[in-house]
């Protein structure tokens, strides 16, 4: 069993470390009443001794097994002995980042298993992200338990509120950490969040504290390694497909009618992609992952032009980091240090105006943008569903005793990851891969709208 940082440094080329830190031995026997029969219809506890296969690969009978324990995820689960006495913790939540459907039934996951099945009585809400862990911002706890969760599933947003940064001011948080005596600390945010979290671990190893920090990924674009869904993606997929939905309605229903909708996406067209093979109404879909051109032969508006011309209507779909390219770099960064975009939006509507206006060509374009829409939205019941399950294997994960560590789906299971190889790089849509392969024959669009060079 790997001890806090240690690393290995023994892993194949390709392959990340998966193993799992833990503070300690587990000696006290949990609350939840379990069975490791067979055939008795009572699930089992989880054992560390089980794995689940990250890269799944066929093995021929008669050959040895090629797996290393460090290239095997540990499933999620309860254990049969605990790290933390129930009645000695106190757990706190921290909600950071912008909103993201699903966010207070993940927080309702964590509470309701916390007080029902573990019997913790000190549960804390951290407000406004991590300003909420540095005094200087002078924002008090809020008490959290199964009467202030009930009902709070059934909206959008957070109860504890969001900001973004702050997830570098590691010794203070520290500090306060320790003099709140927190032992257990549930991380839900995305990339930055995470980053934060890995760092108030580095430091917590470093002062030999036994306080488990366990991240919940959030992120709606879909784009962290080693995620197989993020909760609330497929809510935001939902909600968008009522916009494309209606930017469809204007545009057929107008002379030449034009419908843009922008979606979140920053890095990653998840959302554009599955929202287009949703709808079968996108004519156009344009994606961080894939460049294109707007004018020339092959550019989007001529294609677009030939479009209306053949059907009188189009509607394309944008990621809103698609075609950055082309609008020029904004030079300003968010609070959690991205980049800040230039709308897509804005700038294909602007484009494309003038483009039809110098033919001329009469043309009738509507632009939405319903990403705050989205972004609030309560979570769908299967999100709901994902929710509750990542809430919580996230506290069976904190009270073993599990720390720097994120809960996630790979391969159809709940398994424990280590916080450093999720936030090592983005998932990305392969532009040769089935997915993209797929929006194109979709959409009946070009494979690429790039002018080819002629050298």
């Amino acid at each position: 069993m790997k001890n806090h940082d240690e690393q290995s440094m023994n892993t194949p080329p390709g392959i990340p470390d998966l193993s799992v830190s833990n503070l300690g031995k587990r000696k006290i026997p949990s609350p939840i009443v379990l069975s490791n029969k067979t055939d008795d219809y009572i699930a089992g506890y989880v054992s560390d001794d089980q794995f689940v296969l990250y890269r799944i690969a066929p093995i021929l009978p008669g050959t040895p097994n090629p797996f290393k324990k460090e290239e095997l995820l540990e499933p999620a689960g309860p254990r049969e002995h605990l790290f933390f006495d129930p009645n000695k913790v106190h757990a706190g939540i921290v909600t950071c980042g912008g909103l993201c459907p699903g966010l207070n039934d993940v927080i309702r996951s964590v509470v309701m298993t916390l007080w029902y099945h573990y019997g913790v009585r000190r549960i804390s809400g951290i407000r406004y992200g991590y300003r909420g862990l540095l005094p200087c911002h002078g924002l008090p706890f809020m008490e959290l338990n199964p009467e202030t969760v009930s009902e709070i599933h059934l909206h959008g947003g957070t109860i504890l509120g969001s900001s973004r940064g702050e997830g570098e001011r590691v010794d203070e948080m520290t500090d306060f950490i320790e003099k709140m005596h927190l032992n257990i600390l549930f991380t839900i945010g995305g990339d930055g969040t995470l980053r934060g979290a890995m760092a108030l671990c580095r430091e917590i190893a470093k002062r030999d504290l036994k306080i488990s920090v366990i991240g919940i990924p959030k992120t709606i674009d879909n784009d962290l390694n080693l995620i197989q869904k993020s909760f609330g993606f497929e809510t935001a997929v939902s909600q968008a497909v009522h916009a494309v939905a209606a930017a469809h309605v204007e545009a057929h229903d107008s002379v030449n009618g034009i419908g843009i909708v922008k979606v979140m996406g920053r890095e990653s067209g998840f959302i554009a992609a599955h929202t287009t093979l949703a709808t079968n109404e996108v004519n156009f879909v344009l994606i961080p992952e894939v460049p294109f051109d707007l004018e020339g032969e092959n550019g989007l508006l001529i294609h677009l032009q030939k479009r209306l011309e053949r059907r009188k209507h189009a509607v394309i779909l944008a990621a809103e980091g698609a075609g950055q390219d082309l609008t020029g770099d904004s030079g300003k960064k968010d609070a959690s240090g991205n980049k800040k975009l230039t709308d897509i939006g804005l700038f294909l509507k602007q484009k494309i105006s003038d483009y039809f206006r110098s033919l001329p060509m009469e043309i009738n374009l509507k632009y939405i943008d319903p990403s705050y829409m989205i972004r609030s939205s309560a979570a769908t019941p299967n999100d709901s569903v994902y929710c509750n399950r990542l809430g919580s294997n996230a506290v069976h994960a904190a009270m073993a005793g599990k720390t720097n560590t994120i809960i996630s789906l790979v391969n159809n299971h709940f398994v424990h990851v280590p916080i450093a190889p999720v936030v090592s790089k983005r998932n990305k849509i392969d532009p040769e891969g089935p997915l993209w392969r797929d929006v194109v024959q979709a959409t009946g669009q070009p494979a690429l709208m790039k002018n080819m060079s002629v050298t």
